[in-house]
């Protein structure tokens, strides 16, 4: 078997502003990377956000570790072991608030020994289309996206509105409700794990070897990406594989920015935290064939 990178993008919510995700990919893996926008002082900047930081370690790390030999879920431990050491050594001290730890979400397509991987944490996504036309969906969050919309939407009415960086969670009930919620990740075994400072994490890696026919093609993206199925409904998964192969991933982000920025600025149609969210996505095929280097 053999990986295809046929298309990618990575776009900041706002032109000016940092952008938390990243996208890469080495001979055997692609995956996206979102960083969760902090909700405190941060430790690492400047120049760049906590969020992009663990994103960029995250990215380089992956890119070197995630070979066909390794387990993930060691990977991951890793991962989160040189970051928790490089976070607590810039902030010089033992002890810190938890809602200011870095976390990331991440989602991954591999080769293993054992077949074609995908593993991740939190909610990034692998929207995929095998050769026999079936679309499979996964993801390392087991939530749905009701009760964020509901919450949303509260913290909108609360605020009265978007500020004027195109947030809606900066008062201080909503801030508050969201750092008591960020506080709790890793922490709990039936609860939310992602990529952070936390290296237990390794052991909660949601993960399947997938039992397709190939070729296949798939998106993997951040929640920022996907929002054009989860959120806006702007086409079904199958659609956004279909289109992303045809038009490519920058149409869909082009969309994506119309409705955000056009269709419902307030975010009352369709609620969330933020007008618009940092958006990134890889356009993969898996073949059959001896492996080469991704182009």
């Amino acid at each position: 078997m053999r990986l295809a990178i046929l298309d990618s993008v990575s776009d900041p919510a706002r032109p000016e502003a940092e952008n938390d995700d990243r996208v890469g990919w080495n001979d055997s893996a692609a995956f996206v990377i979102d960083g969760a926008t902090g909700l405190g002082d941060p430790v690492m900047a400047p120049p760049a956000s906590d969020a992009a930081w663990l994103a960029e370690q995250a990215r380089r790390f992956l890119e070197e570790h995630l070979t066909p030999a390794r387990d993930i879920g060691d990977v991951v431990r890793d991962l989160c072991a040189a970051a928790r050491d490089a976070f607590f050594r810039a902030a010089g001290a033992p002890e810190i608030e938890r809602y200011r730890f870095p976390n990331a979400a991440f989602q991954a397509l591999r080769l293993t020994a054992r077949g074609i991987e995908t593993a991740g944490l939190a909610d990034c996504t692998l929207i995929l289309r095998d050769g026999a036309g079936r679309i499979l969906r996964h993801s390392g969050s087991r939530a749905g996206r009701g009760n964020e919309q509901k919450a949303a939407r509260r913290a909108i009415e609360r605020g009265g509105g978007f500020d004027a960086a195109g947030e809606g969670f900066r008062n201080r009930d909503t801030l508050e409700d969201l750092r008591a919620k960020r506080s709790r990740l890793n922490s709990d075994p039936d609860g939310a794990w992602t990529l952070g400072v936390v290296p237990e994490a390794g052991a909660y890696v949601r993960r399947a070897l997938l039992e397709i026919d190939l070729p296949a093609i798939g998106v993997l993206c951040t929640d920022g990406f996907a929002g054009l199925v989860d959120n806006y409904q702007a086409c079904s998964d199958g659609d956004l594989v279909a289109r992303a192969e045809a038009d490519g991933l920058m149409a869909l982000l082009h969309e994506l920015r119309q409705i955000e920025r056009v269709v419902d600025p307030d975010g009352t149609r369709f609620p969330h935290y933020k007008r618009c969210d940092d958006a990134s996505a890889v356009l993969v095929r898996s073949l059959a064939g001896r492996p080469k280097t991704l182009t």
